[in-house]
């Protein structure tokens, strides 16, 4: 069956809500790094949301294989999304040592905050960061047309005692980030 792009955005918001936000609703338990077992993964999707013809494990591979961002693994009959949780405190990462510069893309009405309290998780157990400047103006676009980027001094960072955590070759997380770690980059 050739899934289309639209079939696969829909289940990949359906995943992710359930993997990242609310895994109660659909009756699945996540283990300390978000896991949950696979067939009853599938099985709970398709009792919430009814899926017609029924979810299976290939049309999970196929999102999965045809998303850019790299959202969920599977490993071991085991499935999970690998970043951008709002469960407090379940959700641990491996501690790694970042590129020396990261990237976050804001909506410019936040900037104030920011540059007051600095990166703050906010309704996410991680600070997200990206790797590349693209990645981060997509992210801050969600919110304004003409985000703010930021540069992230991650070995200023790492020095003074900032932990950061790998999301996948795009993401890298961290608990929070105050403002001296980051500078404005001016627009092209």
């Amino acid at each position: 069956m050739i899934m289309s792009e639209r079939s696969r955005k829909f289940i990949s918001k359906k995943m992710s809500y359930a993997l990242r936000h609310n895994p109660d609703k659909y009756q699945i338990q996540l283990d300390e790094y978000g896991y949950t077992d696979l067939d009853t993964f599938i099985r709970a999707l398709n009792r919430v949301h009814h899926f017609q013809p029924a979810l299976t494990r290939a049309a999970i591979k196929d999102v999965i294989d045809h998303s850019v961002k790299q959202r969920f693994a599977i490993r071991n009959n085991q499935i999970a999304a690998l970043y951008g949780h709002s469960i407090p405190g379940i959700i641990k990462h491996r501690p790694a040592t970042p590129p020396a510069i990261l990237y976050h893309g804001t909506a410019r009405r936040f900037l104030p905050s920011i540059e007051k309290l600095g990166l703050l998780p906010m309704q996410r157990q991680f600070v997200h960061l990206s790797t590349d400047r693209a990645t981060a103006i997509q992210v801050g676009r969600r919110h304004d047309h003409q985000p703010v980027i930021l540069q992230v001094d991650t070995r200023a960072a790492a020095a003074a005692g900032i932990t950061f955590y790998i999301g996948n070759d795009q993401v890298w997380l961290c608990d929070e980030l105050p403002p001296h770690f980051f500078k404005i980059i001016p627009k092209n």
